[in-house]
């Protein structure tokens, strides 16, 4: 009895520590999210003189000078175009990659397979030279295929491996009866294997969506016109040495969040469920 009553104090203990750990964890991240929110909606010299109250004249004059001044909304489509085709692209090469390589009987699918795990330590910052060079002798500078390829490059190995651990585990059996019947691998793969990898592909599309609309770095690089700038690179620019409105920052860095909030709350169970079966199948 007292071995069980010692058992049930300590597992009271570690629960309540469990939850209020987490509490604590969860307002320390939300608290930067809502500052940031409802001083957008704040004057420079409220945000000064009083940084973490809440705006007592609201306004929407930071919004305004955002898309006004900012090119916002050249930015926030550009951030469409590359993240939702490069994902697009991502998505369907990773799905065929992971079917040619674990479902198709040739002896060099290892080799293949171990070139994508290289493309993993391959990292932006160590090609981002050459790559600029290249673009500037092809003519791709400046334009939206020279930003998606080299998105599609980048997400293409952590998709790969994705797509083949999940693709691995389809039975063999369901592929054969349906070579028995007549149908072409390319059959196969748009009547079979890409409605069966749903919960995959959801989680490739908010991996690589995501990424690709945090990315900053290949954009500023290989773009030089304010109309082909992203969202990033854009509210980079509201924070330069002479300007200082934080209202303006932070009013930009809505702009540029509420997107993706949107975009995991949508597709979030889906990403979860990928992750989940692609564990379980291996």
């Amino acid at each position: 009895m007292k071995n069980n009553l010692r058992e049930r104090k300590i597992s009271v203990h570690t629960i309540v520590f469990s939850y209020t750990f987490l509490i604590l964890f969860t307002l320390v991240t939300l608290f930067p999210i809502i500052w940031m929110s409802y001083s957008s909606f704040k004057s420079m010299g409220e945000i000064m003189m009083h940084p973490l109250s809440l705006p007592k004249d609201f306004t929407l004059d930071n919004y305004k000078k955002c898309i006004e001044f900012g090119n916002m909304d050249y930015a926030f489509l550009n951030s469409v175009i590359y993240s939702t085709v490069s994902t697009l692209l991502v998505v369907l090469l990773s799905i065929q990659a992971g079917f040619a390589l674990t479902k198709f009987p040739y002896k060099s699918r290892k080799v293949y397979s171990a070139l994508f795990t290289v493309g993993l330590l391959i990292t932006v910052n160590s090609v981002i030279t050459p790559l600029f060079i290249m673009e500037t002798n092809t003519g791709l500078y400046n334009t939206y295929l020279g930003v998606i390829l080299p998105y599609v490059a980048f997400g293409l190995p952590m998709a790969v491996l994705i797509a083949s651990s999940y693709i691995r585990g389809i039975p063999d059996a369901l592929i054969e009866a349906a070579i028995i019947d007549g149908a072409t691998y390319q059959q196969i793969f748009w009547k079979i294997i890409l409605i069966v990898s749903t919960p995959v592909i959801a989680t490739i599309s908010v991996l690589t969506f995501l990424g690709n609309w945090n990315e900053f770095l290949m954009v500023f690089t290989l773009t030089s016109g304010e109309n082909m700038r992203s969202l990033p690179v854009t509210i980079n620019s509201f924070a330069g040495r002479l300007n200082q409105d934080y209202g303006l920052q932070f009013a930009a860095l809505v702009i540029g969040t509420i997107p993706m909030f949107i975009f995991y709350l949508v597709a979030h169970n889906a990403f979860i469920e990928g992750f989940g079966e692609g564990a379980l199948k291996e």
